[in-house]
């Protein structure tokens, strides 16, 4: 009977979680519902156990450190897809993001205990960022991938700097807002241009019925009815631009790791 339910089991775990590591396979709901439980808890986690004992305000100079580390993680993965790097689940979604946090923790303690923040942070992370991009560039194929997902990031972000200048929300989000712009630049381009397909569950249906482009009103009304959640639900301001945080490295991950891919010419 335990071999029984251990078989159901696994076939559970393989079927919703693991296959889809290995086989580029995609979201589902399942694991779509589980990883946002551990994105949110590890955020929640992280802020009360670990920068605020260290006393890291969440500002500018936080998002430049989680830049970097998210630059790192996603062109690593990016070059396991492309089969620069040898897949392993410690590098493969969802972990390279526990990956990618625990190579880079040592380095904001140290630099907070020291009270140096964040010159060792940046230095280390900078130097991984290095790292992961110069195995990108020694095996890029074509660069047209990256002209065209930054012709479509430069001409989204006009309108958004627009409002955001005649009509100014929080300096943190507009971070956040760019970041998913330059996502669905990248996303839109590798859909539309080079017969990617979405993984998402969601958007694959919106995109199967609306096409790629139907992104931007669609991501562009998430932002606007998140960013209003937030201020509704999350009265502290600290708390909330760690919120603000978190959807910056949901825009920002996928942002880098898409045009990675396509400059190794992966197939959709």
């Amino acid at each position: 009977m335990l071999e029984s339910l251990w078989n159901e089991l696994w076939g559970f775990i393989y079927r919703y979680f693991w296959e889809p590591m290995f086989t580029r396979s995609g979201y589902n709901p399942v694991n779509t519902l589980v990883y946002a439980f551990m994105l949110g808890f590890g955020a929640i986690y992280t802020y009360r156990y670990i920068l605020k004992p260290l006393r890291i305000k969440i500002d500018r100079t936080l998002f430049i450190a989680v830049t970097l580390m998210v630059v790192f993680g996603s062109t690593v993965r990016a070059l396991v897809d492309g089969g620069i790097l040898p897949q392993n689940p410690l590098i493969l979604t969802p972990g390279i993001f526990f990956t990618t946090f625990f190579v880079m923790l040592p380095a904001i303690v140290l630099d907070a205990k020291l009270k140096t923040y964040p010159k060792l942070t940046f230095g280390w992370g900078a130097l991984l960022a290095l790292g992961a991009n110069y195995l990108l560039v020694t095996h890029a194929k074509s660069w047209e991938p990256y002209e065209l997902t930054l012709i479509h990031t430069f001409v989204s972000w006009i309108p958004a700097l627009l409002v955001y200048r005649y009509r100014p929300f929080d300096r943190l989000y507009l971070y956040a807002v760019l970041a998913h712009l330059y996502d669905m630049g990248s996303t839109v381009v590798a859909i539309h241009f080079y017969g990617y397909r979405e993984v998402h569950w969601l958007e694959n249906i919106l995109v199967q019925h609306f096409g790629a482009y139907f992104y931007y009103p669609w991501i562009t009304f998430i932002l606007v009815v998140v960013y209003y959640g937030l201020q509704k639900l999350v009265p502290d301001e600290e708390e909330r631009r760690l919120w603000y945080l978190m959807v910056y490295v949901l825009g920002l991950g996928p942002a880098i790791r898409d045009p990675a891919q396509l400059v190794l010419q992966i197939g959709g």
